[in-house]
């Protein structure tokens, strides 16, 4: 299949079954949505929306958490991965936001790497969903999914995917099409063991052609064979260890 065909069905499917799909994470203000994509990064958007709600309160907007300081806000963000740099990058992304952007989350992604915390992903989070612009941005989700549907073609950065999907994606479909791809691979294509029987996207996968050719049927069954084997010889070893060791003890 060409990869524009790829992209047409992705598409077409998508926004005809996810059309409204948004970010998990909770949030009330560009402020508020930048400090969890910080807090996200190594972290389940699940933990982070637990931890959000007190730190709001207590730090209502970057001037209050500006003034603090990362042990405080470290009371607040135990639970999530890395607390203590993550601590530290909120403290002193507030300060920047402060001091450099007159308290307003800035638009530009290269601005938005100047503070401690955003990186090229986060930035990118940023001017997509607050901003509407045309970005995606590459987290752990986005990259398996790209790849394995055949989206990408031997992308082995998250650059290199980005790159592949702004080329080929239709700009209107850049920032949605991010969600898109962390909801599948979230929830379908996940990780260690994709649900594939149960993906509507199979038709058209890579991974899943790739997964289900003839010769990947027969290592497959190979393997399994192979494994019952190993099981009835590592059986039959364990009965004779068995034995020798009763007898062993009946000689005494």
């Amino acid at each position: 299949m060409l990869k524009s065909d790829r992209y047409r069905h992705f598409v077409d499917y998508f926004s005809k079954h996810q059309p409204e799909a948004v970010t998990e994470l909770h949030y009330a203000s560009p402020y508020q949505l930048l400090v969890a994509v910080i807090l996200s990064a190594q972290c389940t958007d699940k933990r982070i929306n637990q931890v959000t709600p007190p730190l709001f309160e207590r730090f209502p907007d970057p001037a209050s958490l500006a003034a603090s300081t990362p042990d405080e806000v470290f009371t607040y963000i135990r639970s999530v991965s890395y607390p203590n740099n993550k601590a530290k990058h909120l403290v002193g992304m507030a300060k920047i936001l402060v001091d450099v952007f007159n308290s307003e989350v800035p638009a530009d992604i290269n601005d938005l790497q100047k503070m401690p915390g955003v990186g090229r992903k986060t930035a990118n989070v940023i001017a997509s969903v607050v901003f509407d612009a045309p970005a995606i941005a590459v987290d752990t989700h986005v990259f398996r999914v790209a790849n394995r549907i055949g989206l990408t073609n031997n992308a082995r950065t998250p650059l290199a995917v980005e790159k592949q999907l702004v080329k080929y994606l239709p700009k209107e479909t850049l920032a949605i099409a991010h969600h898109w791809l962390i909801l599948h691979g979230r929830y379908i294509c996940v990780a260690r063991s994709p649900k594939c029987e149960i993906c509507p996207l199979t038709w058209f996968c890579k991974y899943y052609e790739q997964a289900n050719t003839e010769t990947a049927l027969l290592k497959a069954e190979a393997l399994k064979v192979k494994k019952a084997k190993d099981a009835k010889k590592k059986k039959a070893s364990n009965a004779i260890h068995k034995e020798l060791a009763k007898r062993s003890v009946d000689k005494r």
